[in-house]
């Protein structure tokens, strides 16, 4: 017995038809609103997958934003500071659940990318979730269940149109996986490794030193990047990535990519910043964007005079290099992994510059020593875990 769901078109309009199927048994999702497409059914089954392995290994709610078949961001449900609260613009939510605050992280990690996101949560969603998602530009949500009164927020985005999955959380596939390139059919095991604290064991650097919170987020930054598309690293501090880089050919850049999303991420917390004073009324995608310019080499874009107006009630004094580098340093105790092993001391040292004291990743390079010998440079603590995590 097989089941099947038809779909309005594939990756792109031209490619009909389009469906999912399951060739033996039941499809595992329920489709409560709207009518997800094929690229928001691919970030639904990642997310979802992502999720459900962080609450496996952390005991705690997990949830995480999807953009082209990767995560912007990804998090556990820590309690927000005063600071996170303002930066992810959720301080006017009152009372935030352990489920809003993961998603909240997931969101604010990386606020560019997850425009338009499609979200993946491990628990039930509940009426403060619902909330923060309701004021947020997205495309869906996949969650194992829904409060009713969660439910109908929900369905009031995007004008009724707000896709709603709901999963099976029992639900397991197939141990042998398949897709097709060009006519041609891949086959494969799944990658069900299990990821958990036991494969941080192997400590290969002088400081032997990783605490328990932050063998969770090396954690989380593995699961993550389980589940985004190679070559990737990912940074992770306090419970939530603050860098993911997808997709790259070369890990150097794609330690530097993560990287400057991650000093994005900690810039976006310095007094500078927290206090801009926005226009009345400035739509959120528009304050993000003014943000990420107001930090970034092209400054001038929002400071110039006839352009500053628009955004702000004053305008604001440039965020100088010499200031911004002063906050960064300030950034510590940053966790990163890897999904294959680093190549070269060159990451680490990039990776010290986004304050990382603590990495995972596979090894078997042939210049481990180079990368070890940079590590105990810095007193960075790294593990070996033995496994490698590319996602295709």
């Amino acid at each position: 017995m097989s089941e099947e769901m038809f779909l309005k078109y594939g990756c792109n309009p031209n490619q009909k038809p389009s469906r999912i199927y399951v060739e033996n048994g039941k499809l595992p999702i329920t489709v409560l609103n709207g009518k997800p497409g094929y690229i928001n059914l691919l970030d639904a089954f990642n997310g979802w997958q992502l999720v459900k392995e962080l609450k496996d290994a952390t005991g705690m709610c997990a949830a995480t934003s999807f953009k082209h078949v990767s995560p912007a961001g990804a998090a556990i449900g820590l309690p927000l500071s005063d600071t996170l609260k303002k930066i992810y613009f959720v301080d006017d939510l009152g009372e935030l659940s352990p489920m809003a605050c993961a998603y909240a992280r997931a969101r604010g990690a990386d606020r560019m990318s997850s425009y338009g996101d499609f979200v993946a949560l491990s628990d039930t969603c509940d009426v403060p979730t619902a909330k923060m998602l309701q004021r947020e530009v997205s495309d869906g949500i996949i969650a194992p269940d829904y409060t009713p009164e969660a439910l109908e927020i929900l369905k009031s985005k995007r004008k009724g149109t707000y896709n709603i999955i709901k999963i099976d959380s029992e639900y397991v596939p197939e141990e042998i996986e398949r897709k097709q390139v060009f006519g041609v059919t891949f086959e494969q095991g799944r990658n069900n490794l299990k990821i958990n604290k036991d494969i941080l064991n192997n400590i290969v650097t002088e400081n032997k030193n990783i605490p328990d919170d932050k063998k969770n987020d090396l954690l989380i930054s593995l699961i993550t990047l389980k589940y985004t598309q190679s070559n990737s690293v990912c940074y992770v501090k306090n419970g939530q990535a603050i860098g993911i880089g997808a997709g790259q050919q070369s890990r150097i850049h794609c330690t530097r990519l993560a990287g400057n999303k991650a000093d994005i991420w900690w810039l976006r917390q310095a007094p500078q910043v927290l206090n801009l004073k926005f226009v009345d009324g400035i739509r959120r995608p528009d304050r993000d964007n003014a943000i990420d310019v107001y930090i970034s080499d092209e400054y001038m874009d929002v400071l110039a005079d006839g352009a500053w107006q628009n955004i702000f009630k004053e305008k604001p004094p440039v965020f100088t290099k010499e200031d911004q580098k002063a906050w960064l340093s300030k950034n510590t105790d940053v966790c990163l992994g890897s999904d294959a092993f680093f190549p070269f001391g060159d990451n680490i040292e990039r990776a010290k510059k986004s304050g990382v004291s603590y990495i995972a990743e596979p090894g078997g390079s042939i210049r481990d020593d180079n990368v070890i010998s940079t590590c105990n440079k810095y007193n960075i603590a790294m593990a070996f875990t033995g496994i490698r995590l590319f996602h295709h």
